[in-house]
């Protein structure tokens, strides 16, 4: 009788902690599905990498599935600020976010800011592209620079949401040209989609996105590329850059992805993992090589660091240009 109550015992122990092994080494239930939020309109470099993301995870097979939620407006502040309230303590929950917000943010004064979500990995880096219709009258950067010059009010130019990296080229530009930065005429769009109608409809004299947003109208001829934002020309883009025409100004445009707030480490660890895996897939590198994106891949702790210089940074170039609220 005790030998039958010893065995019995034994197997319900084994059982127990074949159980608990089998709970343990099984994938988290989290990254059966991923929310993941978007703070722009459908087509510009926020959107375009969040699904080429979400196309590597799932080609990866790392997440069963993923929901993408677009919200833009504001430099991404109000996806950011959705983002803040909504999801914390939510492991399913990651955003797309970049320098734009990063900007935006510092020339809104913003009540939300990006030390309230969780920093996961620096995923790619990209090069704006100074564009106008192939019918404008400018025909170089040349032209562009002596009519802003001349009247730098009647010169429109047609970029990211304000505060972000194309609104921060602007102001560059027009120090380094010696044109007050108060007078520049800039026109904000919430998506690449949109600045991309404005300049075809010739709503904006010139407009500047990354290169690959621009790229199909460039090809076919509908937009003529001035310049490039990058410190040596593009591999296999034969657009000057701005610094070898004359006017020293060399700025990217990164783009990464965040956590929610208030998820612990374990969870946080998890999805830096998946993220990790991520982008090592061919899926990631080849959409990387389709869009002409930098591979700028920083995780964890090195992107933290990294995102808590590049505030101060950004925040100190917008002051100086004075483009901050008061």
């Amino acid at each position: 009788m005790t030998i039958c109550k010893r065995t019995t015992i034994s197997r319900w122990l084994l059982s127990s902690i074949t159980a608990i092994g089998l709970v343990a080494s099984a994938p988290a239930l989290a990254l059966d599905s991923i929310k993941m939020l978007v703070p722009a309109n459908p087509g510009g470099g926020w959107d375009q990498t969040g699904r080429g993301l979400a196309q590597a995870l799932q080609q990866g097979e790392l997440v069963k599935k993923i929901q993408i939620d677009n919200k833009g407006g504001a430099a991404g502040t109000i996806g950011l600020a959705q983002f803040v309230n909504s999801a914390k303590g939510d492991p399913t929950a990651v955003m797309i976010g970049g320098s734009v917000m990063v900007g935006g943010i510092a020339l809104n004064k913003s009540p939300v800011n990006l030390s309230q979500v969780t920093p996961i990995a620096r995923l790619t880096g990209e090069y704006d592209v100074l564009v106008v219709p192939s019918s404008s009258p400018i025909k170089s950067l040349k032209d562009l620079i002596a009519q802003f010059k001349a009247n730098p009010g009647a010169v429109s130019w047609g970029g990211g949401s304000a505060g972000g990296t194309d609104h921060i080229i602007v102001a560059m530009i027009a120090q380094a040209t010696g044109v007050d930065v108060s007078k520049i005429n800039y026109i904000p769009f919430a998506g690449g989609g949109e600045a991309q109608a404005a300049v075809l409809g010739g709503h904006v004299t010139v407009g500047l996105s990354g290169y690959n947003e621009f790229a199909g109208q460039i090809q076919s001829g509908k937009f003529r590329p001035l310049a490039v934002t990058s410190g040596k020309r593009l591999p296999g883009i034969d657009v000057p850059t701005l610094k070898e025409q004359g006017v020293d100004v060399e700025l990217s445009n990164w783009r990464a992805i965040f956590a929610a707030p208030g998820i612990n480490d374990a969870q946080k660890k998890e999805l830096m993992t998946t993220i990790d895996k991520a982008v090592r897939t061919k899926a990631w590198h080849d959409l990387l090589a389709k869009n002409g994106w930098v591979d700028a891949y920083l995780p964890g702790d090195a992107f933290a660091q990294y995102l808590e210089s590049e505030v101060k940074q950004t925040e100190k170039i917008i002051n100086s240009l004075g483009l901050a609220k008061k």
